[in-house]
C-alpha cells in the first residue's frame, strides 16, 4: 500500500474555516468564566452574534471579529483589563485541535513549531499568521492576523498564554521563555501579573507579537514524540491542506458529505455551521443558481455510486452512509436518480457494464 493511498481522503471532509473565521474551541471555557463574574454567558454571546449552543461544538467556526469584540466587551463590562489572559488560564493548547496533537508527536521542538506555522491557518483560522524566527542566540515564535480586527488586546493576551503553554509542553518542564512581546498598550499595573502568568519579562507596545527562547531549544527532543502518530496526523493534515476549499458551494458540499452518515443533514445545521441564517445561505446559493436540496441530491448520487463500487460495503451500509434509516428508501431514491436499483448498478459495475 502506497503512502498516497494510505493518506487519501476519499471520505468527506468536515467544513474548514473561511478567511475571516476561527475555531470556536477558543471559547470553550467562556461560559464558566462569565458565570464566575455573575454574568449570563448566553446574553454576552448572543450580543456578538455567537450562538450559545455551538460553543459546545469545538469544531464550529465563528467570525474572528465577533471573538475579538466579545473579549473586549467582557474586559470593559467586568472591569477586567486582563480578561483574555484569565480565559487562557482555564484552557490548554488543545483548543488548536489536531494541530496540537501533531506538535506533541513531533520529534523536536523545531519540527513541532514548523507544523504549528503550517497548519494553524488550515484548521484553526486562515486569518492567523504564525512565524518561526531563528537568530544566533534567540528564536521567536511570532504571530499576528492577516486582517484588521481593530482593538484586539484581549485576544493577544489570550493567544500569548496559550502559545506559552504549548511551548512549555514541547520544551519540557524547564522551558523558560526569555521574554514576550505584544503589540498592545498594556497598563503599567498589569505588567506584573502578565509577567507572572507568562513566566518571563513582558515588553509593552512592541511592534509585533513574539515569544522568545534560547535557540538551542529548537533541537530539543520532545518527550511525547511519536513518529507513527506524527506521520498519521501529519499525513491527514497535509491532505486537508491540499483539499481545502473556500467557495460557498464547495463548503456546502463538504458539509453534506460529512453529515450524511449522521442522518441529520439539514440546511438549518449547515447554515449554523457556516455562522449564517438559513435565509442568507439560501440567498447566496441562489446567486449561483444553486439550492441546498440540489447539492444534497447531487452528493448522494455521487457517493452512492462510489460506495456501491466497494464490495466491502453492504447495501445496508451504503444506505446508512447516505443518511437513510432504511435500505428500501435508499433503493427507491437511487432508482429515481439512475433508472436502476442499487443491486443492479453493482452487478453491472462488476460485470463491466458501468464506467469505472
Amino acid at each position: 500500500m502506497s503512502d498516497n493511498h494510505f493518506y487519501s481522503l476519499d471520505g468527506p471532509l468536515e467544513l474548514m474555516p473561511t478567511e475571516r473565521q476561527m475555531r470556536i474551541a477558543n471559547l470553550g471555557a467562556f461560559p464558566s468564566l462569565a458565570r464566575t463574574r455573575g454574568a449570563d454567558p448566553r446574553s454576552l454571546l448572543e450580543r456578538h452574534h455567537i450562538d450559545p449552543l455551538v460553543v459546545r461544538d469545538p469544531d464550529h467556526y465563528i467570525d474572528c471579529q465577533d471573538f475579538v469584540d466579545l473579549l473586549e466587551d467582557c474586559s470593559a463590562t467586568f472591569n477586567d483589563s486582563l480578561f483574555g489572559l484569565q480565559l487562557a488560564q482555564l484552557q490548554e493548547p488543545d483548543v488548536y485541535g489536531c494541530v496540537t496533537a501533531l506538535c506533541r508527536a513531533a520529534a523536536t521542538v523545531r519540527e513541532a513549531i514548523e507544523c504549528l506555522v503550517e497548519y494553524i491557518p488550515v484548521t484553526h483560522s486562515p486569518a492567523a499568521i504564525q512565524e518561526l524566527y531563528v537568530g544566533d542566540k534567540i528564536a521567536e515564535l511570532r504571530w499576528g492576523v492577516r486582517t484588521d480586527l481593530g482593538c484586539n488586546k484581549q485576544a493577544n493576551y489570550h493567544a500569548a498564554l496559550l502559545n506559552v503553554k504549548l511551548l512549555r509542553q514541547l520544551g519540557g518542564k524547564d522551558f523558560q521563555p526569555h521574554y514576550v512581546n505584544l503589540a498592545v498598550d498594556a497598563r503599567n499595573r498589569d505588567i506584573e501579573e502578565l509577567e507572572r502568568q507568562l513566566g518571563c519579562r513582558f515588553h509593552n507596545s512592541a511592534t509585533e507579537n513574539a515569544i522568545a527562547f534560547p535557540v538551542e531549544i529548537l533541537d530539543r527532543r520532545i518527550a511525547s514524540g511519536n513518529r507513527l502518530l506524527f506521520k498519521l496526523v501529519g499525513g491527514y493534515l497535509s491532505k486537508v491542506k491540499e483539499a481545502a476549499r473556500t467557495s460557498l458551494a464547495d463548503r456546502v458540499q463538504d458539509y453534506v458529505r460529512s453529515s450524511l452518515p449522521t442522518g441529520n443533514c439539514t440546511i438549518e445545521r449547515c447554515a449554523q455551521k457556516m455562522d449564517m441564517s438559513v435565509r442568507t445561505l439560501q440567498s447566496k446559493l441562489g446567486d449561483s443558481d444553486l439550492s441546498f436540496s440540489d447539492i444534497l441530491e447531487e452528493q448522494r448520487v455521487g457517493l452512492a455510486q462510489s460506495y456501491l463500487k466497494q464490495q466491502t460495503l453492504s447495501l445496508d451500509d451504503v444506505a446508512a452512509n447516505l443518511g437513510y434509516s432504511e435500505q428500501s428508501s435508499f433503493g427507491r431514491a437511487f432508482k429515481r436518480w439512475t433508472g436502476v436499483t442499487p443491486k443492479q448498478f453493482r452487478q453491472q459495475y462488476f460485470a463491466g457494464g458501468v464506467p469505472r
